[in-house]
């Protein structure tokens, strides 16, 4: 048994850096041969992964946070090759909403269990394809509104560093907060409308545990998606505090839908998912279904 390890040493701002011995012992504890894998940028370690796929390993393990577990999907997703998460970053919203162990000795044992027992779980995945020829996964969350321009944002920050650069995001963004117009078809069904949030969920949480789309089922073959009328400042950081529990949904002012095919569109939005930054608007996501075979 040939296991990849996809391993972020700076996830979780390196705090669990020092398990990774324990995690490859754990992994290799029933005779598996484990291979490390990091690069010194995301695209070199996306393509590393797909590299490890296309050499024929028996399972490929994302050792990280989300944007870990992000890279990892995008060599695995509809090839049928197993695919383990030991979590190991700050949020982890994609293992937690499918209810893995949040330790990573845990969840290796977990992982190397259902290697030598032949177990796995099929899960959903989403599809997006952008018109400027963009082809990407995710798991999680897709955002294209207020957050999505949060995360734009504390990109171009170079001060302070750090979970700080975001809370000067947010203030700034704040500042500038207006409507968008946005274009979206549901299966089909074409509808227009301003909104400063727009998410689409396999899962329902991001950020480490906004519940924005509260009851998103990776198993069910649908994507779920959350739109906000016009809010002003206020108004959305009152909010802000129900989305933990997933209650904001319950407010005349925010809608829910679900369907297997989003088109969405929008002039200067760019859409992110699982916190990574994929494309401008606009987009078509795509639920497939069984598109990951998870092992725990």
């Amino acid at each position: 048994m040939n296991i990849a390890l996809l391993a972020n040493p700076t996830a979780g701002k390196g705090r669990r850096a020092a398990l990774l011995p324990a995690v490859v012992q754990r992994l290799g504890a029933d005779g598996a041969a484990v291979a490390v894998l990091s690069g010194g940028t995301a695209a070199e370690t996306r393509d590393k992964a797909r590299q490890a796929v296309a050499d024929g390993c028996d399972a490929l393990v994302a050792m990280g946070g989300d944007g870990t577990v992000h890279l990892g999907l995008q060599a695995v997703a509809g090839t049928g090759v197993a695919f383990g998460i030991v979590p190991a970053g700050t949020g982890n919203d994609f293992a937690v909403r499918l209810g893995l162990p949040l330790s990573p000795v845990a969840a290796a044992g977990v992982i190397a269990d259902a290697l030598r027992d032949g177990t796995s779980r099929a899960i959903d995945l989403a599809r997006v394809e952008g018109a400027d020829g963009t082809r990407a996964w995710f798991g999680a969350v897709l955002a294209a509104g207020f957050d999505a321009f949060v995360n734009e944002r504390a990109n171009r920050i170079r001060w302070p560093r750090g979970p700080q650069r975001y809370n000067r995001a947010i203030v700034e963004e704040l500042a500038t907060l207006r409507p968008r117009r946005y274009r979206m078809s549901l299966d089909g069904a074409a509808t227009e409308f301003d909104s400063v949030l727009v998410a689409i969920g396999n899962t329902e949480s991001y950020g480490g545990g906004f519940r924005i789309v509260p009851g998103a089922d990776p198993t069910d073959g649908l994507l779920d998606v959350v739109v906000a009328e016009p809010l002003g400042r206020l108004t959305l950081m009152r909010l802000r505090p129900k989305v933990l529990k997933g209650t904001h949904v319950h407010d005349r002012r925010v809608s829910t839908h679900r369907a297997r095919t989003i088109e969405l569109a929008g002039d200067g939005v760019t859409a992110y998912a699982d916190g990574e930054r994929i494309c401008p608007l606009p987009v078509t996501v795509s639920c497939v279904p069984g598109a990951l075979k998870l092992l725990g």
